[in-house]
C-alpha cells in the first residue's frame, strides 16, 4: 500500500488530499482532504503574481498610520489656534491664510523676515501655523556615547572639521593614534569634499589615472566595484596592508590588535593623501575606502544632514533658506526638502526671541506652551 499526499496549488488557495493506494482498488481510500483559502483582493492578487506581496494587514497599518498623523496634525492646529486666541495674539476672525492678489509665497516671506525683524502679531500666527504643519525629521537613533552618533542630528563633528580645516580621514587618524577607537559617522558633503580634495592633490602625480572620466565612472560604487575598476581600467590593484609603519606604535596604541593597526595604517594614508605623494596603489586604496563610505551612507539622511550643515554655516533658518530659493525661482519645488526636527526648533527659538523684543505678551511661559505642548509635542 502507498501513502500519497496530493497538492493543488493555486494563486488564492491550496487543495490537499491524503490518499491510500492499494493494489486492490477496493482497499484504496481517501484518508483526509481539505483546502486552505487565502482570500486576496484584485490588487493583492496582481501584486502576488508579480512577486510583490503585501498583506491586507500591512496595507491597513499604512493607512491607519496616515489617518493618525492627519488626526494629530489637526489636533495640534486646533490647539495652537486656541492658545493664540486665549493669549490675545489673534482673534477668532483673524485671517490665517494668504488672501488677496499677489499674496502667493507671502507666508514664506513673513517666515524669513520673522527671524530678523518685526512683523505683525497676526502674521506671526501664520508663521507658527506654518511651523506646525511640518516639524522636521526626528531621528530614533540612540548614540552609544558623546561622539558616536552626533553627526546624525547634530553639528559636533562637522564643526570640528570646519574649525580645524581637516578632513574626516585626518580627524579619525588623530583619534586612532591617541588610542581612541570610535569612528563617528560623517556628513556626506564632508566625505565628498575629502574625496575631491585628495583627487585634486594626487592628480598632479597621476593625471592619466585620476581623470574626470574615471571619477564619473566610480561615483556611487561600493568597495569591491571601485577596486575592480582600478584594475580593469588602469591595470593595477589597490594596496594591501601587510605591515604598519613604526611611528604608529606608541603607548596609546600598544593595546591595539592586528586589525586595529591595519585600520590605523589605512587612515594614515587617508590623512596624508591631501598633502603627501602616495603610491598609486595607496591612492587607489584611499579613493576606494572613501567611495565606499559615501556609497554606504544613507542618501536620504545624508541629504538632510547636508541641509542642516548648510543652515548652520550660513547662519540661516529654514524659512530663510527656502524663501531664498523661491526668490531665485518661484517654481522651485520645496516638498521634498526635509530638515531635522532640531532645525525647526532652532528656527522657532530665533523667531520667538526676535519678536519678543517688540511684544511683551510673548512671555517665556507662553513660548513653552506653544513650543513644547502644542507644536513640537511628540506622541510616543
Amino acid at each position: 500500500m502507498k501513502k500519497i499526499l496530493g497538492l493543488d496549488l493555486g494563486t488564492t488557495s491550496i487543495g490537499w488530499a491524503h490518499v491510500i493506494e492499494s493494489e486492490n482498488s477496493m482497499q484504496s481510500e481517501i484518508m483526509q482532504i481539505g483546502v486552505r483559502v487565502n482570500p486576496l483582493t484584485v490588487d493583492e492578487q496582481t501584486n502576488f503574481e508579480k512577486g510583490r506581496p503585501l498583506t491586507t494587514n500591512a496595507d491597513r497599518t499604512l493607512k491607519r498610520g496616515a489617518r493618525r498623523s492627519l488626526e494629530r496634525f489637526k489636533l495640534r492646529r486646533d490647539n495652537l489656534k486656541e492658545v493664540l486666541v486665549s493669549s490675545g495674539i489673534i482673534s477668532n476672525d483673524t485671517t490665517l491664510a494668504e488672501n488677496g492678489k499677489n499674496t502667493t509665497f507671502e507666508t514664506w516671506e513673513l517666515r524669513s523676515k520673522a527671524a530678523t525683524e518685526r512683523i505683525e502679531l497676526n502674521q506671526l500666527a501664520r508663521v507658527f501655523f506654518a511651523l506646525n504643519k511640518k516639524r522636521g525629521y526626528k531621528s530614533s537613533r540612540k548614540a552609544k556615547n558623546d561622539e558616536d552618533g552626533k553627526s546624525v542630528d547634530g553639528m559636533g563633528i562637522a564643526m570640528k572639521l570646519y574649525e580645524n580645516n581637516i578632513t574626516p580621514g585626518e580627524y579619525v587618524f588623530s583619534n586612532l593614534i591617541k588610542g581612541k577607537k570610535v569612528i563617528p559617522e560623517f556628513y556626506r558633503s564632508d566625505l565628498q569634499s575629502e574625496l575631491d580634495k585628495i583627487w585634486e592633490f594626487q592628480n598632479q602625480f597621476y593625471p592619466d589615472i585620476l581623470t574626470d572620466t574615471f571619477y564619473k565612472e566610480i561615483q556611487g560604487k561600493g568597495q569591491k566595484v571601485t577596486s575592480a575598476l582600478f584594475y580593469k581600467v588602469h591595470g593595477y590593484n589597490v594596496a594591501e596592508i601587510k605591515n604598519v609603519d613604526d611611528d604608529l606604535k606608541n603607548a596609546q596604541t600598544a593595546k591595539y590588535g592586528t586589525r586595529d593597526f591595519k585600520k590605523l595604517q589605512a587612515y594614515k594614508w587617508r590623512a596624508n593623501a591631501t598633502k603627501t605623494h602616495l603610491t598609486k596603489e595607496q591612492v587607489a586604496f584611499v579613493v576606494t575606502d572613501i567611495n565606499n563610505n559615501l556609497n554606504a551612507s544613507s542618501g536620504y539622511l545624508g541629504a538632510i544632514s547636508d541641509r542642516s550643515k548648510e543652515l548652520y554655516f550660513n547662519k540661516e533658518t529654514i524659512g530663510q533658506f527656502l524663501y531664498k530659493q523661491l526668490k531665485d525661482n518661484r517654481h522651485k519645488p520645496l516638498k521634498n526638502q526635509v530638515f531635522y526636527r532640531q532645525d525647526y526648533l532652532d528656527e522657532f527659538e530665533k523667531i520667538w526671541t526676535t519678536q519678543a523684543e517688540y511684544y511683551s505678551l510673548l512671555t517665556d511661559e507662553l513660548k513653552s506652551e506653544i513650543r513644547d505642548v502644542v507644536i513640537f509635542y511628540q506622541a510616543r
